[in-house]
């Protein structure tokens, strides 16, 4: 992310001309007078009236408190004449004249702006504000145009947004202008491009709760000449990188640990069915299959090619490709963009040639690609999740394919994955856009670093966010991008912050650990979404049920209290010394027929939105160790006793997960489950053959509280799309 291309040619309004050119877009102002000298200055106090607000007017004098030309309370027209004379003192050459304005008064203070990047446009800003707006950094962003929603999210995600209710005996500041403020700001990035950053600071409530700009900056600027872009990759030339009916190794090789025999040979391994094609210019045999010394030289149509040769040698494959008619490429090899300077304009001419000759590229520096749904497995590790519909791209090819161990670890089923490395060609909007037309996926992974376009990022993931959820981990999440800039607007800008608040505003969830994305990933492709944030909770000890009522509290979600209703239906199942609150806890019962009566009930009840149920799976383990511990000590105890014992919990934890997925169809409530132990037999995700939704079971209730509270914050998300849809319809 960077400050936008303006020319040379920036300049900056006085306050007075920023805020005669905000006022037709909605900020309000206050009444004010411009003095051309102290004896002017002084009539327009007295007009104004007392106490006065005395300023320095410059286009030059940006940071007029930090001159000492802003002076306040001014009770009469002596103190009015002696604050002119310090401004004329302290300003110099650069005063082009006084502002004068009746004194403000109102304990709180925001902060608003606009400002252009170069990834992504026009950025509108809102924060808490006044002298500590840099200290305290409590900021949010939101790209133009924005929504009424939009600038809601952003009033209500501040930190201090408790200022805007009632406070100290003022009003609740009036939110319909706070949001005008913000949409105001937002058509003037829109319908404005030479205005190049706006600074509104202070923005002082007053008490009756008025929003009221005392302070303006608004700088302008020609824009310069637009960025470039890589241009997009169809979507439609994507989808036959990943359903290959012949692939050719070039760069085969007969030495392990070399790429050219890893990928032979997991794609071998993996069950691929269609042709594999050899290429080495050394000829002879590799694993017992013949090894064309040219690609010309291949029999059969090839569909994709596999590079794994040095890179100053892949430039000559164009023609060669071209003539054998190979329009899509894994380029494997490094030694490009990721080097430097050298290696950037080095790929760029690689691709340039690529475009030029008709063949798609991906990478290069990538690591592979699979799909499951074909056993196509062209990884650079030999991990082989199983089908599913959770796509992957990662620009770090250890983490995709640690990203994918994982998900073949706890049985998560697996669309297609892509290791895009460098994103010469294909980035990741593209894959995005491919995404949001693929029938078989139905939640998106991404690990990314960067992005190549950042606006095109944005819609392309709201695109797909609107009908499949996009689970994000980013790397590099620092404040190094920082910007120096004329106004705290851009200088409260970062890389990380403006990369969240697109996220938030395209309806990505975002996480801030790996396997937080296997958890969502999980729990989006195997629950239904729910439909507030009420949460029951269930649990088979007290202390779990307290931790998870703490952690639900702490991400935003609900623990409501039983109604008497619902009192009396679980009355009925359980012992009457049950606490008769939420968390339920189950008492230790041995029944194995209450979790599933008390989970029904529970899913009939619509006080709740979701359940979370714990330690109720994964109690054979104790089980099955006692056993093992009673065959060691008490001889006599009958064996097939003991080993009829393991069997009804192993029976009962089926049956179990068996209900809660029948369930969860009938009822359309997430269940999420978090088992007591677990072993490396255990998955999260639970199967049910016939059945659309599958049972889940995490380790910890913190694992299952995150997941349920960003699947809640999806479901916002989507709410507030259909809405935005009905008000513009």
């Amino acid at each position: 992310m960077g400050r936008a291309n303006t020319s040379n040619t920036v300049t900056a309004m006085t306050e007075y001309e920023s805020k005669q050119f905000l006022k037709p877009y909605g900020v309000c102002g206050v009444d004010e007078i411009m003095a051309k000298t102290p004896e002017a200055a002084v009539q327009a106090a007295e007009k104004t009236g007392f106490p006065a607000v005395l300023k320095g007017l410059g286009k030059e004098l940006l940071h007029k408190t930090e001159l000492n030309l802003v002076h306040l309370n001014l009770t009469d027209g002596p103190a009015v004449k002696a604050a002119a004379a310090a401004i004329e003192k302290n300003a110099g050459s650069k005063l082009e004249g006084f502002l004068v304005q009746p004194q403000v008064s109102g304990r709180r203070e925001f902060v608003a702006g606009l400002f252009r990047d170069d990834q992504y446009g026009p950025v509108v800003m809102f924060g808490l504000g006044g002298i500590f707006t840099e200290v305290l950094s409590d900021v949010s962003f939101r790209l133009a145009p924005l929504t009424e929603t939009d600038a809601k999210e952003m009033i209500a995600e501040l930190r201090s947004a408790a200022l805007l209710n009632p406070f100290r005996g003022e009003a609740a500041v009036d939110e319909k202008q706070l949001i005008k403020t913000l949409v105001g700001l937002s058509r003037i990035g829109t319908e404005c491009p030479d205005v190049a950053e706006i600074d509104i600071n202070p923005l002082i409530v007053t008490p009756d709760g008025r929003p009221v700009a005392v302070d303006a900056l608004v700088v302008k600027g020609a824009p310069g000449p637009p960025k470039t872009f890589i241009p997009p990759v169809d979507a439609a030339d994507i989808a036959p990188l990943f359903y290959p009916r012949s692939v050719a190794f070039v760069g085969a090789s007969g030495e392990m640990g070399k790429w050219g025999y890893t990928l032979l040979t997991n794609t071998i391994g993996g069950g691929y069915e269609g042709e594999i094609y050899l290429v080495n210019p050394k000829g002879g045999t590799i694993a017992g299959r013949p090894v064309y010394r040219t690609v010309a030289d291949i029999p059969g149509p090839v569909d994709v090619a596999v590079v794994s040769i040095p890179a100053k040698a892949v430039p000559a494959l164009i023609p060669e490709f071209k003539k054998k008619k190979i329009a899509s490429m894994l380029l494997i090899a490094s030694g490009f963009a990721e080097t430097g300077e050298d290696g950037a304009r080095k790929e760029k001419a690689l691709i340039d040639q690529a475009r030029a000759a008709g063949i798609r590229i991906i990478g290069p520096n990538t690591m592979g690609i699979c799909n499951p749904h074909i056993n196509f497995y062209c990884t650079g590790t030999h991990v082989r999740p199983k089908p599913g519909s959770t796509s992957i791209v990662a620009q770090s090819g250890n983490m995709g394919n640690q990203l994918l161990a994982f998900a073949e670890l706890q049985g998560i089923g697996i669309r297609g994955f892509c290791g895009s490395g460098n994103e010469g060609m294909i980035t990741i909007e593209d894959y995005l856009d491919a995404f949001a037309v693929d029938p078989l996926t139905d939640t998106v992974m991404l690990y990314i670093e960067s992005v190549k376009n950042g606006r095109r990022f944005f819609e392309s993931a709201r695109r797909v966010g609107r009908k499949k959820p996009v689970i994000l981990l980013k790397g590099g999440q620092t404040d190094a991008g920082s910007k120096a800039a004329a106004s705290h607007t851009g200088a409260l800008s970062s890389d990380n912050r403006v990369f969240s608040s697109v996220c938030r505003q395209a309806g990505v969830v975002k996480v801030d650990q790996p396997m937080q994305l296997l958890d969502l990933s999980a729990a989006f492709s195997s629950l239904p979404l729910p439909k507030g944030k009420r949460v029951a909770v269930m649990t088979l000890g007290g202390g779990w049920g307290v931790v998870t009522a703490d952690l639900c509290e702490a991400y935003g979600l609900e623990v409501p209290e039983l109604t008497p209703e619902i009192i009396q239906k679980i009355d009925e199942i359980l012992p009457p010394y049950w606490s008769r609150a939420n968390p339920i806890d189950l008492v230790g019962e041995n029944d194995m027929s209450i979790p599933m009566t008390t989970l029904e009930a529970l899913m009939k009840w619509d006080g709740c939105d979701a359940i979370i149920n714990l330690g109720i799976m994964g109690r054979r383990h104790l089980v099955s160790r006692m056993a093992a511990s009673v065959r060691i000590a008490d001889p006599t105890c009958p064996s097939d006793f003991l080993d009829q014992m393991n069997k009804m919990l192993d029976d009962f934890e089926t049956q179990y997960v068996h209900k809660i997925v029948s369930m969860m169809c009938e009822y359309q409530k997430p269940v999420l489950g978090v088992s007591m132990l677990k072993d490396e037999k255990d998955l999260t995700v639970n199967h049910i053959e016939g059945y659309r939704y599958k049972g889940v079971f995490f380790p910890t209730p913190e694992q299952a509280v995150i997941s349920l509270s960003k699947m809640y914050e999806y479901q916002n998300f989507i709410s507030c799309e259909k809405s935005n849809i009905r008000e513009k319809g």
